[in-house]
């Protein structure tokens, strides 16, 4: 299809004025039943007004209504959006450091200048409550800062061959990025990608997940108002069979950063097998154990365990959904943590929707599991497949179900955790390693040998020690075993973005 370019559109336009959740639903309540929402692809600084052939429906979790279409691109189109970052990596590539940084810092500036904006339609597309949603957009800020100073101040290294050379690394950008980013925090996640990859001086054709592509669309916006060079940041929607396929395989692509199911990493190695320059960083699912010892303070420790299990109605990959609890404080800490839930995480206040339907569906198949197998529901119930006004599901807390039961191994991505005793350190360990995931984990314990001890025997990427979520940028994120390849962060992110080529030069 021949596409038409232009640098605002009618969308988005509308979209700009919603900025408080009352006008969003107004606007949204306006529009139903006559139309949707139509978004569309950003390639070369300009909206391509005629996207696609064909689009995908997008629904609102809250109420379960059909809101906006999807463009579905073509591989056709995802290679235009390539092309155009190919031409910006040319010039873009060379662009002082101190100019790149003041780009993001412009991005992080028109961001937050639209907080509520982009936290409103969040909340609405992913199902989120508000306060989570505000809080993610404000981790997107921090994406853009923090990269803007971090290359201002890189460092490399220089070594002497003595009476014989110098030798040094010198580090240039790697090329064009495909940028895929997950539906469960898509702001977030999506501008953890873009801000390294054009602060080290690649460019991108970044896809959000077709299940939640609006923030990504405002994104565009941000990105035009920036001035951000044309092809620099090119956004492209559509699913992963026909648009993320033909964005991985592409032979001018140098490297993939994706955020999502371990099915889709699997892959993604499988189509670049055989691309061996090309980067990857696949940071894929977590069954994550949160680890509590009986000399905790109780109050605090199930605070901590029930945050890392039901934020964002656990629709994090970072959760800790298998909860194991020494066998002396088990029953006190089952009966005090079902209480605390109860009180403190309720739909419709703390707890937000489901993201999609068939996502609804697929927990409340692993409740039925769960309830065949005879687990103890402590808290929550199965509710109905086909639910009529929204993918609302209370916290779930179940007991009393073998280690080898599906519910306990595999990543379900909700609101559900089970809990069991552990007798010993070595149990405890060895109950947190018994999965193939190996993402994150929680360590709750007043111990501080036992914090190392344990704490470095845990298969996780990363470990929180008596909290959790908590991020310092620079830190490597990434997962072991089959919780993906690779880290980004810091001077990770600068590894994984850039090619590095060591120079001697003779000392005569």
């Amino acid at each position: 299809m021949k596409s038409t370019q232009s640098p605002q559109c009618e969308a988005i336009t509308a979209l700009w004025s919603c900025n408080s959740i009352e006008k969003a639903k107004s606007y949204l309540g306006a529009i139903r039943g006559a139309s949707q929402i139509t978004i569309s692809n950003y390639v070369g600084e300009a909206f391509i007004s005629k996207t696609a052939d064909s689009y995908i429906d997008s629904f609102e979790p809250k109420t379960g209504n059909l809101y906006c279409k999807v463009p579905l691109t073509s591989a056709q189109d995802v290679d235009a959006a390539i092309s155009c970052a190919k031409d910006a990596f040319k010039t873009w590539s060379k662009t002082a450091r101190a100019v790149r940084s003041r780009y993001l810092q412009r991005i992080a500036s028109l961001i937050e200048e639209n907080r509520e904006l982009f936290a409103v339609w969040e909340s609405i597309d992913q199902g989120k409550t508000l306060a989570r949603a505000r809080i993610e957009v404000d981790r997107a800020i921090s994406n853009f800062s923090y990269f803007s100073t971090f290359i201002l101040h890189e460092e490399t290294k220089a070594r002497m061959i003595d009476g014989v050379a110098l030798t040094y690394e010198h580090r240039s950008p790697a090329g064009v990025f495909a940028l895929i980013s997950p539906w469960n925090m898509p702001l977030y996640l999506l501008t953890w990608k873009i801000a390294p990859c054009i602060a080290f001086g690649c460019t991108a054709v970044a896809k959000p997940s077709e299940v939640t592509s609006m923030s990504a669309f405002l994104l565009c916006e941000v990105l035009r108002q920036a001035e951000l060079p044309s092809g620099v940041v090119n956004i492209v929607f559509g699913n992963g069979a026909v648009t993320g396929s033909a964005l991985v395989k592409s032979q001018k692509i140098a490297g993939v950063s994706f955020t999502g199911g371990t099915a889709t990493g699997i892959q993604i190695r499988k189509d670049t097998a055989t691309d061996v320059y090309k980067h990857l960083s696949l940071e894929l699912g977590g069954k994550n154990p949160t680890l509590v010892f009986d000399d905790v303070d109780l109050e605090n420790a199930i605070a901590t365990a029930a945050m890392a299990a039901f934020e964002n109605q656990g629709e994090i990959c970072l959760c800790g959904s298998r909860i194991y609890v020494q066998n002396t404080i088990y029953e006190q800490f089952v009966e005090k943590f079902t209480e605390y839930v109860s009180g403190n995480y309720q739909v419709g206040k703390t707890v937000g929707a489901i993201v999609s339907h068939p996502h609804f569906q697929k927990i409340v198949s692993y409740l039925e599991l769960a309830k065949n197998e005879n687990a103890t529901f402590n808290l929550g119930s199965i509710p109905d497949k086909e639910p009529k006004a929204g993918y609302w599901m209370d916290p779930v807390i179940l007991t009393n179900l073998s280690t080898d039961s599906a519910v306990v191994r595999e990543e379900i991505f909700g609101p559900v955790v089970t809990i069991a005793p552990f007798t010993s350190e070595e149990q405890a360990i060895e109950l947190a390693n018994d999965n193939p995931n190996g993402l994150a984990s929680v360590l709750l314990t007043k111990d501080g040998a036992r914090m190392r001890r344990v704490g470095e025997q845990i298969e996780a990427g990363l470990v929180w020690v008596n909290c959790w979520l908590v991020r310092e940028l620079g830190t490597p994120f990434g997962g072991m075993k089959n919780s993906g390849t690779g880290r980004e962060g810091g001077e990770f992110s600068r590894d994984f973005f850039t090619v590095v080529r060591t120079l001697h030069i003779p000392s005569f």
